[in-house]
């Protein structure tokens, strides 16, 4: 075969149209076919670096993890501070094997208490996007004992492995945040008649999961049956994070530490402790008076909490973090080449209101959604190019409507 007839064996491009053609044995590449399989294998070598650095916690401390949780929680020190060392600690005991066998260091679950919109999966979600691992965030009221409507504990390594992408070994790094932990509360010290299958029953199912163990997972969830194939998942490495508003614990702190006694030295613990900061005082005992069972408990060794958000901090959460809110609608409206801009004043009214209704930061994008829900429907497409929210603005908006129902509905 002359030159003039030899082609690439890749894309089927002449010689006479390439600047080189490499010969094989059998086959030939052309310079283009070079440089594109460079650029696929350069492009894969540093996917391969990066994930290396972001699951290798080596060039990390908990002083590190706290400044990347500060980039997108406001405030919270405390809690930032416990679970940047637990989150730390739980993953070197990973990655640096112990020389002596006899030694092994349990996991350092964690259980947030803290009034609902403060900030418990914002946490769990921020460790995860830090760590590059998968997470798995699921709701504790929908779990049932075993056999009873509902789903089984089970399920939610379902959705750990989904978040996975099936990948067993990511897997079993990763995270479970569950949510609403409260909810499974046992509902009495006394026995009854009828069966707790969505409390005590489910904490039961949850301890080996927490503790570490070999579970037979639903590969697409649901409940379990003979015919179906399960996949092997050791739980001994996966970090559970539990969270729970533990609506009306503050009464049984208030108990414990005896509020309601009169004396000098309990007239000073009420002028340093108020209702917003009572929760700071939470201990194990607590919750178990409030309804987990001493055994899960044991399983959650850290324990740590939320306090409410004040306005200051809800001032500070609607402009600073990376994912503020006030910046997400901005860059909203900017992918319409809109300008929007909100005033100081209108800014201050928003957190005023969301102090009034107790809707914590979740709330916040309520109060923006009713404000800004006609604009975000009337303004595309227009020859409006600039909006100002001010203080006049959005009372606007709001009279009238069913803003006050906000609090119900969130």
């Amino acid at each position: 075969m002359s030159d003039e007839n030899l082609s690439c064996s890749f894309c089927g491009i002449s010689k006479v149209q390439t600047k080189i053609l490499v010969a094989g044995e059998d086959a030939h590449i052309c310079d283009q076919c070079i440089e594109q399989a460079y650029s696929i294998l350069n492009h894969q070598t540093q996917i391969k670096e990066i994930n290396s650095v972001k699951n290798d916690i080596s060039h990390l401390n908990p002083k590190l993890i706290k400044k990347f949780l500060d980039d997108y929680v406001v405030g919270q020190e405390y809690s930032k501070k416990v679970i940047s060392v637990c989150v730390y600690n739980h993953y070197k005991r990973i990655n640096h094997e112990t020389l002596d066998d006899s030694l092994e260091i349990e996991k350092s679950n964690v259980i947030i208490a803290g009034p609902t919109g403060t900030g418990k999966t914002l946490i769990a979600k921020t460790i995860a996007k830090m760590l590059d691992v998968p997470i798995a965030i699921v709701d504790a009221t929908v779990l049932t004992e075993a056999g009873y409507v509902g789903e089984d504990v089970e399920n939610i390594l379902t959705r750990l492995l989904q978040a996975a992408d099936y990948n067993i070994e990511k897997a079993e790094k990763g995270i479970i945040f569950i949510d609403e932990i409260d909810k499974i509360s046992r509902k009495s010290e006394n026995p009854s008649i009828t069966r707790d299958v969505s409390g005590e029953g489910v904490q039961q199912a949850l301890l080996k999961l927490m503790e570490g163990t070999i579970v037979n997972v639903p590969p697409k969830g649901g409940r379990k049956h003979p015919d179906q194939n399960f996949i092997k998942l050791n739980t001994s490495n996966i970090l559970f994070i539990a969270g729970g508003a533990f609506d009306g614990i503050e009464r049984i702190i208030n108990r414990r530490l005896n509020m309601s006694s009169v004396g000098f030295k309990n007239s000073e613990l009420k002028a340093k402790i108020d209702d917003s900061t009572i929760i700071s005082n939470i201990k194990p005992n607590d919750l178990k008076d409030f309804g987990l069972i001493p055994e899960i408990l044991g399983r959650l060794p850290v324990l740590t909490y939320m306090l409410e958000l004040d306005a200051n901090t809800l001032r500070n959460i609607l402009t600073e973090p990376k994912n503020a809110l006030t910046k997400q609608y901005i860059r909203l409206f900017e992918i319409d080449n809109i300008e929007l801009t909100f005033t100081n004043q209108a800014l201050d009214y928003i957190v005023e209101k969301a102090v009034e209704f107790k809707l914590g930061a979740r709330g916040l994008r309520s109060i923006c959604e009713t404000i800004l829900i006609d604009d975000m429907f009337n303004l595309p497409g227009s020859k409006t190019n600039k909006l100002i929210v001010d203080k006049n603005y959005i009372e606007s908006k709001i009279d009238g409507t069913n803003f006050t129902n906000l609090k119900e509905a969130s």
